[in-house]
């Protein structure tokens, strides 16, 4: 595959659908279930980032995670407003994220943020750029100086039986860390952990459209992507956990706990 033009076509995917949030407000929310919800906005980037993409690349399968598509293969994930909840209501922690499975792995990744100006971009073996600057991850080497992000607690009908374990975690975690941090959109979380600004982040599920282009970025920042149980992480996988080296032993020790 040449990754170097297929970053190239998902920047450009994403350029025009930042051009979409850019031009409307929400409009209506469609329910998707407890506390869960997407916007006009979601629909509409999602469909013109599709369309270009199935012109651009019809070999390659799309699954949005508004309207579905590809499961399997070679193919493009998209999320086109991660951070929803932030977007209807205005706070500018959202991103439209792009990602490219190949092969069973995460090879490649746009995470454009309209609201803040930034836009990552990887390729396995190219490196990761935040607005065509190069980026790395964090050298954090003592826990207590460690700033870790988290992912959101559930809601929907499964939540009170993962969120005491989710809860738990974060009650191990708040007294041995420096700070905690919760924002709302994984793409941003992912990003924010390849250029440093996070020494760790752990999701406590995993969606394809959430997580692949930002974990093709951390891996090329020189950030290590784990499933929770320490398996290499993976479009299946069941959680994630993304953290500097230095680190990664104690906290791995906190996640077994």
């Amino acid at each position: 595959m040449d990754l170097a033009k297929l970053v190239k076509v998902a920047e450009a995917a994403v350029e025009r659908g930042r051009a979409v949030t850019q031009s409307r407000a929400p409009g209506e929310l469609t329910s998707k279930g407890d506390r869960d919800m997407a916007s006009e906005v979601d629909f509409a980037v999602e469909r013109e980032v599709r369309a270009f993409l199935e012109r651009e690349t019809p070999e390659i399968g799309v699954l949005g995670e508004e309207e579905g598509g590809a499961t399997d293969g070679t193919r493009w994930v998209l999320d086109p407003v991660d951070g929803t909840v932030n977007f209807i209501h205005g706070v500018p922690l959202w991103a439209i994220s792009l990602g490219l499975i190949h092969e069973g792995r995460a090879v490649a990744g746009v995470i454009d943020h309209p609201a803040l100006g930034t836009t990552y971009a990887a390729a396995e073996g190219l490196g990761a750029t935040c607005n065509g600057k190069r980026i790395r991850g964090s050298e954090c080497t003592d826990l207590s100086d460690a700033l870790v992000a988290v992912g959101d607690y559930a809601v929907g009908p499964d939540a009170e039986a993962v969120n005491p374990d989710r809860s738990a975690l974060t009650q191990r975690l708040y007294p041995r860390v420096q700070r905690l941090r919760m924002i709302g959109t994984a793409a941003t979380a992912l990003t924010w952990t390849a250029n440093g600004y996070f020494d760790a982040l752990i999701m406590f599920s995993n969606k394809p459209w959430d997580t692949m282009a930002g974990v093709a970025i951390c891996r090329e920042a020189g950030v290590t992507v784990l499933d929770l149980d320490g398996t290499d992480h993976a479009p299946e996988s069941r959680g994630l956990f993304a953290v500097a080296d230095g680190i990664r032993e104690p906290l791995q020790e906190l996640l077994g706990s």
